[in-house]
């Protein structure tokens, strides 16, 4: 059994610089973001508390990524969306839907590496392009389970880029049911503001 890699204990001062205990060095966020590219596993630690502040630390890499120019990961509409879930009831479970959102993602990843590779015959940008379409239409599913309208919002571009498939038939049945069940909630609506003008 392969003995699994220690955490590396990154201590961040006062000043803000921050120390690898491991290799014994001051570090950047550059390198701290270097190191996750390489899976090395870490967690950030204030140096006079002992607090963990791994997510905070994160967060500021992604920030720094973000804001170097050029193209940037996350669009407009998911960062709005992002924040309208902080304080909300659903908040509780976006963490562990992004994780695996993520998660899957990677995987269709190295399954697109694999295809790549093996298929040297095949146009390297058709195949890019439907992976786009297949994780955009994968995450706007997996947002109606928490917000029906905002995936509608999400994934009309991508509705209308879809090309159409085989298993096509299924998704016009589950939207079906969806305005089914929105025009059964109307209808309830309906009766109760009936009712309490009653």
């Amino acid at each position: 059994m392969a003995r699994q890699t220690d955490t590396t204990v990154i201590k961040k001062y006062a000043n803000r610089r921050l120390y690898n205990t491991g290799t014994s060095t001051y570090v950047t966020l550059e390198n701290l973001a270097t190191m996750v590219k390489n899976n090395e596993d870490f967690v950030v630690q204030d140096a006079k508390t002992g607090e963990d502040i791994t997510h905070s630390v994160l967060t500021q890499i992604i920030f720094e990524q973000e804001n170097k120019g050029g193209q940037t990961l996350m669009p407009i509409t998911f960062l709005r969306q992002l924040i309208r879930f902080y304080g909300d009831q659903m908040q509780m479970v976006i963490p562990t839907y992004l994780e695996q959102s993520m998660s899957a993602f990677s995987r269709e990843q190295e399954n697109f590496r694999d295809k790549v590779e093996g298929t040297m015959a095949a146009a390297p940008m058709k195949l890019m392009e439907a992976q786009v379409r297949r994780n955009t239409e994968m995450f706007r599913q997996a947002m109606a389970i928490f917000n029906p309208f905002m995936a509608g919002a999400l994934g009309e571009g991508a509705k209308a880029q879809a090309p159409v498939a085989a298993g096509a038939e299924p998704q016009k049945d589950e939207l079906a049911a969806m305005r089914e069940e929105l025009a059964a909630m109307r209808e309830r609506i309906e009766k109760l503001d009936a009712k309490k003008a009653d």
